[in-house]
Protein backbone atom coordinates (compact mmCIF):
# COMPACT_ATOMS: atom_id res chain seq x y z
CA UNK A 1 0.00 0.00 0.00
CA UNK A 2 1.32 2.93 -1.34
CA UNK A 3 0.54 6.65 0.92
CA UNK A 4 -0.23 9.33 -0.76
CA UNK A 5 2.14 12.10 0.14
CA UNK A 6 2.34 16.16 -1.67
CA UNK A 7 2.20 19.72 -0.71
CA UNK A 8 0.37 22.70 -1.49
CA UNK A 9 3.49 24.61 -2.11
CA UNK A 10 4.67 22.91 -4.69
CA UNK A 11 3.91 19.69 -7.34
CA UNK A 12 5.85 16.33 -7.11
CA UNK A 13 9.12 16.72 -9.21
CA UNK A 14 8.97 20.94 -9.17
CA UNK A 15 10.75 23.44 -8.10
CA UNK A 16 10.61 24.41 -4.28
CA UNK A 17 9.43 27.87 -3.82
CA UNK A 18 12.50 29.54 -2.29
CA UNK A 19 10.20 30.94 1.00
CA UNK A 20 11.29 27.16 2.42
CA UNK A 21 14.91 27.54 1.48
CA UNK A 22 18.12 28.85 3.20
CA UNK A 23 17.32 31.93 0.49
CA UNK A 24 14.45 32.24 2.30
CA UNK A 25 12.21 32.42 5.26
CA UNK A 26 13.72 28.88 5.61
CA UNK A 27 10.26 27.21 6.96
CA UNK A 28 8.57 24.13 6.35
CA UNK A 29 6.23 23.59 3.89
CA UNK A 30 3.05 22.61 4.19
CA UNK A 31 2.48 18.72 3.95
CA UNK A 32 -0.47 16.32 3.28
CA UNK A 33 -1.25 12.78 3.02
CA UNK A 34 -3.94 9.79 2.25
CA UNK A 35 -4.29 6.30 2.58
CA UNK A 36 -2.67 5.75 5.63
CA UNK A 37 -3.13 1.84 6.41
CA UNK A 38 -5.88 0.53 9.20
CA UNK A 39 -3.73 0.04 12.31
CA UNK A 40 -2.00 3.12 11.98
CA UNK A 41 -0.57 4.57 15.43
CA UNK A 42 1.79 6.94 13.89
CA UNK A 43 3.26 9.31 11.40
CA UNK A 44 7.30 9.52 10.66
CA UNK A 45 8.88 12.23 8.08
CA UNK A 46 12.24 12.18 7.02
CA UNK A 47 13.39 14.84 4.66
CA UNK A 48 16.74 14.52 3.31
CA UNK A 49 18.87 15.82 0.07
CA UNK A 50 20.58 12.18 -1.58
CA UNK A 51 22.83 14.83 -3.63
CA UNK A 52 24.56 16.42 -1.40
CA UNK A 53 28.05 16.22 -2.47
CA UNK A 54 29.12 14.40 1.15
CA UNK A 55 26.65 11.75 1.26
CA UNK A 56 22.82 12.25 1.79
CA UNK A 57 22.10 15.27 4.33
CA UNK A 58 18.94 15.01 6.63
CA UNK A 59 16.92 18.07 6.43
CA UNK A 60 14.17 17.13 8.71
CA UNK A 61 13.42 14.30 11.13
CA UNK A 62 9.59 14.71 12.87
CA UNK A 63 7.87 11.34 14.51
CA UNK A 64 4.82 10.37 16.68
CA UNK A 65 2.65 12.75 14.15
CA UNK A 66 -0.94 11.10 15.80
CA UNK A 67 -2.67 8.72 13.09
CA UNK A 68 -5.71 10.97 13.09
CA UNK A 69 -3.74 13.65 11.33
CA UNK A 70 -4.19 13.95 7.56
CA UNK A 71 -1.03 16.68 7.44
CA UNK A 72 1.10 19.63 8.80
CA UNK A 73 0.61 22.78 8.63
CA UNK A 74 3.30 25.47 6.73
CA UNK A 75 5.96 26.83 9.16
CA UNK A 76 6.42 23.88 12.07
CA UNK A 77 8.87 25.52 14.77
CA UNK A 78 12.18 24.07 15.78
CA UNK A 79 10.69 22.43 18.86
CA UNK A 80 11.35 19.19 20.26
CA UNK A 81 8.44 18.71 21.20
CA UNK A 82 4.72 19.44 19.85
CA UNK A 83 1.66 20.26 21.47
CA UNK A 84 -0.06 17.00 20.15
CA UNK A 85 2.96 15.13 21.25
CA UNK A 86 5.12 15.12 17.67
CA UNK A 87 8.52 15.11 18.17
CA UNK A 88 11.30 16.25 16.05
CA UNK A 89 14.74 14.92 15.47
CA UNK A 90 17.92 16.65 14.57
CA UNK A 91 19.32 17.11 11.22
CA UNK A 92 22.28 17.18 9.61
CA UNK A 93 23.52 20.82 11.08
CA UNK A 94 22.93 19.22 14.65
CA UNK A 95 19.26 21.42 15.13
CA UNK A 96 16.17 20.71 15.73
CA UNK A 97 13.34 20.77 13.41
CA UNK A 98 13.59 22.16 9.92
CA UNK A 99 16.19 23.05 7.68
CA UNK A 100 15.74 23.82 4.10
CA UNK A 101 17.27 23.47 0.85
CA UNK A 102 20.65 25.06 0.65
CA UNK A 103 22.31 23.38 -2.30
CA UNK A 104 26.18 24.07 -2.53
CA UNK A 105 26.00 23.89 -6.36
CA UNK A 106 23.85 23.05 -8.96
CA UNK A 107 20.17 20.96 -8.82
CA UNK A 108 19.49 18.89 -6.03
CA UNK A 109 15.99 16.58 -5.10
CA UNK A 110 14.20 17.04 -1.51
CA UNK A 111 12.68 14.13 -0.75
CA UNK A 112 9.78 13.48 1.42
CA UNK A 113 9.47 10.57 2.86
CA UNK A 114 6.44 9.45 4.93
CA UNK A 115 5.78 6.20 7.47
CA UNK A 116 2.44 5.09 8.41
CA UNK A 117 3.78 2.63 11.56
CA UNK A 118 2.17 0.47 13.81
CA UNK A 119 3.02 1.59 17.27
CA UNK A 120 4.09 5.14 18.62
CA UNK A 121 7.89 5.11 18.83
CA UNK A 122 9.67 4.89 22.45
CA UNK A 123 12.30 7.80 20.90
CA UNK A 124 13.27 10.51 23.01
CA UNK A 125 13.19 13.90 20.75
CA UNK A 126 16.57 14.68 18.96
CA UNK A 127 16.89 11.24 17.45
CA UNK A 128 18.97 11.09 14.32
CA UNK A 129 17.71 9.75 11.24
CA UNK A 130 19.67 6.68 11.96
CA UNK A 131 18.43 6.31 15.24
CA UNK A 132 14.32 6.87 13.70
CA UNK A 133 15.29 3.92 11.10
CA UNK A 134 16.34 1.92 13.65
CA UNK A 135 13.36 2.20 15.72
CA UNK A 136 11.00 2.44 13.11
CA UNK A 137 12.24 -1.18 11.42
CA UNK A 138 9.59 -4.16 12.08
CA UNK A 139 6.71 -1.23 12.55
CA UNK A 140 6.21 0.31 8.78
CA UNK A 141 2.92 -0.52 7.47
CA UNK A 142 3.13 1.57 4.43
CA UNK A 143 5.32 4.38 3.33
CA UNK A 144 5.34 6.82 0.35
CA UNK A 145 7.47 9.83 -1.13
CA UNK A 146 7.67 12.71 -3.55
CA UNK A 147 10.27 15.40 -4.23
CA UNK A 148 10.90 18.74 -4.97
CA UNK A 149 13.95 20.65 -6.79
CA UNK A 150 15.85 23.87 -5.80
CA UNK A 151 18.83 25.12 -7.38
CA UNK A 152 20.41 28.68 -5.52
CA UNK A 153 20.55 31.66 -7.79
CA UNK A 154 23.84 33.32 -8.63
Amino acid sequence: MQIEISSSAFVHEGYIPQKYTCDGANVSPPLSWKNLPQGTKSIAIINDDPDAPMGTWVHWIIYNIPAISNGLPENIKPMEKLSDGTLQGKNSWGKIGYGGPCPPSGTHRYFFKIYALDTVLDLKSGATKDELLRAMKGHILAEGEFYGKYSRKK
